[in-house]
């Protein structure tokens, strides 16, 4: 038995019309019950191709992290391996100045203030270049923080996306909603035509 003859819409087209009342309901009603479900169904597919695109999307992003990170380390190491080997050498040249005045054979109030002079400028060099280091340590943790930040900026970004994408899929009691709001536009249509 069809709906439209049960709701009491005639069920034979009369006065030139192709069809009648409870088929012409029928055939409403059942375009709209495919629509309704299709476009759930439509919303679903975007929100799982949002989330796969997601999931790939947060990959990247860990991936970008990670080498980001790994070249800022890098980098670091080879400041202070640099930093290390310029501070080696400024101190063994600051040990040769002292031997070859040592080894002239000069003395006096000149050469220990010479000698003095010396020890003094090996020392402030390392101690500059400690600060170096010190300042590069600051800058790479800087520097590792932004990489985390920026991650975190991406992935909750990639999140909302996902968020929304499933938020847009209608409920099953909208879409039902949706089908009694079709079924009674096209039960007054149906109504419209002669029984």
């Amino acid at each position: 038995m069809c709906v439209g003859a049960a709701l009491g819409l005639g069920t034979k087209a009369v006065g030139g019309a192709l069809i009648s009342q409870a088929t012409a309901f029928n055939i409403g009603l059942g375009l709209t019950v495919a629509n309704s479900f299709m476009q759930r169904a439509a919303a679903q597919d975007l929100a799982d191709q949002t989330f796969q695109t997601g999931l790939q999307a947060n990959l990247s992003a860990e991936d970008d992290k990670r080498q980001k990170q790994l070249a800022l380390s890098e980098k670091k190491d080879e400041e202070e391996k640099a930093a290390a080997q310029d501070k080696f050498a400024r101190t063994i040249e600051t040990m040769n100045l002292q031997e070859s005045l040592i080894a002239s054979e000069r003395s006096g109030l000149t050469t220990g203030l010479l000698l003095r002079d010396f020890g003094l400028q090996g020392a402030n060099y390392r101690e500059s270049v400690n600060q170096s280091l010190e300042s590069m340590q600051r800058q790479y943790l800087f520097n590792i923080q932004a990489t985390e930040s920026e991650y975190l900026n991406r992935r909750n970004k990639i999140q909302s996306n996902i968020n929304t994408a499933y938020s847009n899929i209608p409920s099953l009691g909208e879409t039902l909603v949706n089908i009694g709001v079709g079924a009674l536009g096209n039960y007054t249509s149906a109504l419209s035509i002669p029984a």
